[in-house]
């Protein structure tokens, strides 16, 4: 029975017992008998006899397995790495058990939940960020190839818990005024943080996606929350139907390189695409088809990306889904998309690089344009808001293109500029507003809603102002930081019409950022708007994301230290 165990594993999981053997008598380096290791897992799965034999061999020449330590390693070890993950997870199927039983007892005046399981959901973050910082495991890989923790891993899964919580925290108040006292936005909060946890860590085709359909299902449900609305069930059924085109690309991709390669993991097909098209592993109408699946590919992303040409859902889902809603899509869901691609193209498909570089360069240069120049005739603040998030999916393209370490830094160190920008703005837009004392609650639909908001709420005034300041990239913010450090590794990388169109766009959207404060400041208003007074979690996320925004020049060592480990690790 022994035999049998270690003769499958030779077989299956050659790279896991190098790193397991547990030499007994003499010496612990014996190369003869690990080229002999490494000589069976090479040989075929079916001649088992002469692998048989062998192993009896090696067990004669003192190199002796522990198979209680085999199985502790495959599934203590896989569990204690992914134990957050699986922890949010699990949490969030208790919180859903918990909204359903307690919402439907009569006993009790079926009552409304919203706040309690808010704290829940919130205590389940703190705990899952808790056990991040203190897991002994962060690097490795596990499940068999199927997911990855690294440096790149481990930075941005902290980044997107803490978001996924202010994100939650900004949103409890809004939600109770507008009346959407549904729990079920928090449960597909956390499924949807969950989801992009796996998908940072994906390091296969399968595992990739079903962690972004995982996401996408959420995302499709949370943008309908508000069913009494029609543009709220209009944006749920636009971001479903073009949701499930794209989704369908991007699997047909998976396929078409599965189908010629005969492998879905990232690292095998580097390995075969590492000697390039004239030397290839595989033959050239494989080369060509596996081109073809990168195109379908890169099209399923950038429609997740709202990159253009695949840009048309963006604008209609922030505009009809919930406030709250699209300040979650606006910060959180373009990081583990956008970081899963990066992984893809720089480590399997960078002999691609000339192929996918020249899609990206043209969705980023349309990505740009569009969105400084559609902003400008935009009214409403989520539309705006909308065509801002394309152009900066341009930027960020940008840096995608540049192919080079610095390239690499310059998408880290501008994403997460980018999040906190995001964060600030819609934690004001998220404010109760009332328009006079006998209007009700409102949402901040408009531009104009702003009007003298400098006299009503100065120190709204100021934060929006800075969020604003920092867009447009006015030094010394924290905003022109990313966008200096993303042309110049344009410029560094040869990338010159990249980093004209991007100086130029961003020149041409401080207009519709500036107006914006013009509005604050200059514009009367039609009926004056007063604010009720700011949760006090709002106000600490407004804190805290605005230093980052003011400070993050005077000391930028550690987010710049963190973007060069993150380039480090996906450029080896």
């Amino acid at each position: 029975m022994t035999n049998t165990i270690c003769t499958l594993f030779l077989l299956k999981f050659n790279k896991i017992v190098l790193g397991r053997l547990h030499i007994q008598g003499g010496s612990r380096s014996k190369p003869n008998s690990l080229q002999w290791i490494t000589n069976i897992s090479s040989k075929k799965r079916n001649k088992k006899k002469e692998l048989k034999m062998e192993i009896y061999n090696l067990l004669s020449c003192g190199i002796k397995y522990d198979i209680d330590d085999f199985e502790s390693f495959l599934f203590e070890n896989d569990f204690k790495g992914l134990s957050p993950e699986l922890f949010l997870l699990v949490a969030s199927h208790i919180v859903l058990l918990y909204g359903v039983v307690v919402t439907t007892w009569a006993k009790k005046g079926y009552p409304i939940l919203l706040r309690n399981i808010s704290y829940i959901a919130s205590f389940s973050i703190f705990l899952t960020l808790l056990l991040f910082f203190t897991n002994p495991i962060n690097h490795g890989i596990f499940l068999y190839h199927t997911l990855i923790l690294d440096n790149l891993t481990g930075l941005f899964k902290i980044i997107i818990m803490v978001a996924v919580l202010f994100s939650l925290l900004m949103s409890i108040q809004y939600l109770e005024r507008q009346g959407l006292n549904y729990f079920e936005f928090l449960v597909f909060l956390l499924l949807s943080a969950s989801s992009m946890l796996f998908l940072l860590s994906a390091q296969d085709f399968i595992s990739m996606y079903l962690a972004i359909e995982l996401q996408s299902l959420a995302f499709y449900i949370m943008a309908a929350l508000k069913r009494d609305s029609e543009f709220s069930t209009e944006a749920g059924l636009k971001y479903f139907i073009l949701g499930a085109f794209s989704s369908g690309l991007l699997v047909f991709g998976c396929s078409l390189i599965y189908g010629f390669t005969g492998t879905v993991e990232f690292s095998e097909l580097a390995k075969l695409f590492s000697c390039g098209w004239e030397q290839p592993l595989i033959s050239t109408s494989s080369w060509r088809a596996c081109e073809l699946g990168l195109i379908f590919l890169l099209i399923g992303f950038l429609f997740k990306l709202t990159a253009v040409p695949f840009h048309m859902w963006a604008p209609d889902v922030y505009e009809g889904a919930p406030t709250a809603v699209t300040a979650f899509f606006a910060i959180t869901p373009k990081v583990s998309i956008l970081l899963v691609l990066v992984r893809l193209l720089y480590q399997s498909f960078f002999d691609y690089m000339a192929e996918w570089q020249t899609l990206l360069i043209f969705s980023s240069l349309a990505s740009m344009i569009l969105g400084s120049f559609a902003g400008l005739s935009q009214g409403r603040i989520k539309r705006l808001l909308a065509y801002s998030s394309i152009g900066h999916v341009g930027y960020l393209l940008v840096a995608v293109c540049c192919g080079s370490l610095e390239g690499l830094q310059a998408v880290t160190v501008y994403l997460v500029i980018y999040m906190i920008m995001t964060t600030t703005i819609f934690a004001v837009i998220l404010s109760p507003l009332r328009r006079s004392l006998l209007d009700g609650v409102e949402r901040i639909k408009y531009t104009t809603d702003f009007a003298m908001l400098g006299k009503i709420n100065p120190l709204l005034a100021t934060a929006l102002t800075l969020s604003m300041f920092s867009l447009a990239g006015i030094p010394p913010l924290a905003g022109f930081y990313g966008k200096a450090f993303l042309f110049w590794a344009a410029l560094s990388s040869s990338q010159y019409l990249l980093a004209f169109v991007g100086i130029a766009t961003s020149a041409i959207s401080c207009f519709y950022y500036l107006r914006l404060v013009k509005i604050m400041y200059f514009e009367t208003p039609k009926s004056w708007l007063s604010f009720f007074t700011f949760c006090k979690q709002a106000s600490f996320i407004l804190t805290i994301t605005l230093f980052f925004i003011i400070l993050l020049m005077a000391y930028p060592a550690p987010l710049y230290l963190s973007s060069h480990k993150i380039a480090l690790t996906l450029s080896l």
